[in-house]
């Protein structure tokens, strides 16, 4: 039996998924609300800015893995226009129908599809940018995923992984203290489910932080790689390219 982490549990590779569905189908309905709760909002500056690295032009092919509720989808739909598409991803039915939902009540349909990272239905070579905003870690296949990823790009094509990451030092205690203490019974209160949100903070501590992730990027195909930390590492965005 192959093992693989979920949190700070042992669990069988096999049963990864199920167990990350759980966590997406408690918190879906009130995900947007308990982002802008648990970062102080600090969420919104950190997808600005990943929009902004992205620099999209019109008429480009765009696909957003774990998409979520949208936030992304809908930022790159409105830099690629109506000749460009954005394609609107995510593994868990139940986050991708909110977001798909958001959308249209905000006008903006886009091609949405429920798919696995590590199998993308997808040609080679077909998209200028992929991104993954907050979904690497709860990937069983990390490296998988991340050659998927590279393998649907364009040559020259770009990878934002926009992701929590490693703290640094001086802000380690007190992200701890926030994150184990606070973050569960804000969840609990808000989301009615402190085991998810408990999950969340362990998820972050054992995915690769900023160099781990730099080096399994290079491996999987992406010829430069270079990340900014935002918030101290809080989270951090790489960008790999395509070579």
């Amino acid at each position: 039996m192959s093992t693989t982490h979920f949190g700070f549990e042992t669990v069988d590779e096999k049963d990864k998924a199920r167990h990350v569905r759980g966590v997406f189908d408690s918190v879906a309905p009130r995900y947007d609300l308990m982002n802008d709760l648990m970062s102080a909002g600090l969420h919104r500056a950190w997808k600005a800015y990943t929009v902004m690295v992205a620099n999209l032009r019109e008429g480009d092919q765009v696909l957003d893995i774990a998409g979520g509720t949208g936030d992304l989808s809908l930022a790159f739909s409105r830099k690629v226009g109506s000749t460009g598409t954005v394609v609107h991803t995510d593994i868990n039915e139940a986050m991708l129908n909110v977001g798909r939902d958001r959308l249209i009540n905000l006008g903006v349909v886009l091609p949405t599809l429920v798919c696995d990272a590590e199998a993308l239905p997808f040609p080679d070579n077909h998209f200028d940018l992929v991104s993954v905003a907050f979904g690497l870690r709860n990937m069983t296949h990390k490296d998988e995923a991340l050659k998927e990823m590279c393998r649907v790009l364009k040559p020259r094509g770009r990878l934002l992984v926009l992701e929590f990451s490693k703290v640094a030092q001086p802000l380690a205690k007190a992200y701890d203290w926030y994150s184990f203490q606070v973050l569960p019974r804000l969840g609990k209160l808000v989301a009615g489910d402190d085991s998810s949100y408990r999950y969340l903070a362990e998820s972050i501590r054992m995915h690769p932080g900023q160099d781990e992730l730099k080096a399994l990027m290079q491996q999987s195909g992406f010829g430069h790689v270079d990340y900014h930390n935002m918030t101290g590492g809080i989270a951090a965005l790489h960008v790999g390219i395509k070579c």
